[in-house]
């Protein structure tokens, strides 16, 4: 059932490539009609939003009031209530150690130059349906960071609020939750709520929507569908791969799931249980779609060629479930989280071990992290000269500035220096 690629081959690197690059290229998805929306949006305002809502989502509501929340909150089943409680200090207690330190220079001409973080004025975070893990995920370090104003955009269900997100607004501090889903959310942040940014993970739709209105406002990056990569070897638990697999293609038929291992002798055992796991599974046809579209299983010949191809998928979410993972670990450079052991499995990573599940994914590892708390921040830098100061070094710039050719910076330099 899933795609099997042998490195043995001399040109196995342009053909994982290649498998990668067809789902990478986003090119079966039909996002075209999102550049309308947006413009509707920004001419027409809140009047086009509730068009849209309308018809993708037959909602006709879409602000939630302190009243009808408390009521949805009231619905909350204490188990779930007290497993967000858990997670939200696991998280906020990890985030915290992230927060930036202001930095302050002074040089021996008593020149300063302080370098501030500055906190966003306000942020929007997009939140699919039923997902307060992503809304904690979110939130909590915009929180940390004293950003001023946090909107959630979480599109309604069935015309309902989701009790869990709900409340996990609460614990953040979110101060409005607008229940509008797709482009039409990304463009009711940028445009009509004018955040300073929009974070968090979506569809191909809400990606295109983000993409397409940064520049108006900040944005995370553009999240993809979900991703793991498994390295096992043959003494890794079967179902401990299956598992792992299967647990991420439930998220959705664009989901990439990929086992890297050097024993061909494990392979049929895992599809074997890959199929076994799937049975009843509530999302098994987006499961099944998601494992025959994307699914790959890469035999690799030795450890070198392992750590080419991690680093090559650059996978969002790694689990090193081998006996010696120390060979490889230092290696590996092109990844968003690295789960390590058999006993950290990539879901507990989702939910409650504290780190972040918002992540880069098609391959954007190689240049970006995961969502943390300097994205809720804004450098800035404050250069104060001394009059001895400027002479000093304003002589150099000058030499900068005429090879430059730029006089007249040359001239405004020279006006601040007394000594000639």
């Amino acid at each position: 059932m899933i795609r099997i690629l042998n490195c043995k081959n001399k040109n196995y690197k342009k053909k994982l490539v290649d498998l990668l690059n067809i789902r990478r290229s986003r090119k079966s998805i039909n996002t075209s009609i999102v550049s309308k929306i947006l413009k509707d949006i920004k001419k027409n305002g809140l009047k086009a939003v509730i068009k849209y809502e309308k018809r993708f989502s037959n909602n006709h509501k879409i602000y939630a009031s302190k009243t009808e929340i408390s009521k949805t909150i009231k619905n909350l089943d204490p188990k779930i209530k007290k497993a967000i409680d858990f997670a939200y200090s696991r998280i906020f207690k990890f985030h915290m150690l992230q927060k930036p330190k202001d930095i302050k220079y002074r040089d021996q001409y008593n020149n300063k130059i302080d370098y501030k973080n500055i906190p966003l004025q306000s942020v929007g975070i997009y939140v699919p349906a039923n997902l307060p893990s992503t809304l904690l995920m979110c939130a909590i370090p915009a929180q940390i960071s004293n950003v001023k104003k946090i909107i959630v955009a979480n599109p309604r269900i069935n015309g309902k609020l989701n009790s869990a997100v709900m409340y996990a607004s609460k614990k953040c501090g979110v101060s409005e939750i607008i229940t509008c889903g797709g482009a039409q959310a990304i463009a009711n942040l940028a445009y009509i709520q004018k955040v300073n940014k929009v974070v968090g993970p979506g569809s191909d739709i809400t990606a295109e929507a983000k993409k397409l209105v940064f520049g108006s406002v900040g944005i995370d990056g553009i999240a993809g569908p979900s991703e793991i990569l498994v390295l096992a070897d043959k003494f890794t638990n079967i179902n401990e791969i299956g598992t792992s697999l299967v647990g991420q293609s439930e998220h959705g038929p664009e989901s990439q799931c990929i086992l890297v291992t050097k024993h061909k002798e494990i392979i049929d055992k895992v599809q074997k249980n890959v199929l076994d796991n799937l049975i009843n599974l509530p999302r098994r046809k987006i499961a099944l779609k998601s494992l025959k579209k994307h699914g790959l299983i890469i035999l690799c010949k030795n450890d070198k060629q392992i750590i080419n191809v991690i680093n090559e998928v650059a996978p969002e979410h790694l689990e090193l479930n081998v006996t010696n993972y120390k060979k490889y670990i230092r290696n590996i450079v092109n990844v968003g989280s690295v789960c390590i052991g058999k006993f950290t499995p990539m879901a507990v990573t989702d939910y409650t071990s504290g780190s972040q599940h918002t992540l880069p994914t098609l391959g954007s590892s190689k240049f970006s992290s995961g969502l943390n708390v300097s994205d809720f921040y804004k450098k800035i830098s404050y250069v104060n000269l001394s009059k001895k100061g400027v002479e000093k070094i304003g002589k150099f710039a000058i030499q900068m500035s005429d090879f430059e050719e730029l006089k007249a910076h040359s001239k405004s330099i020279k006006s601040r220096i007394r000594r000639k």
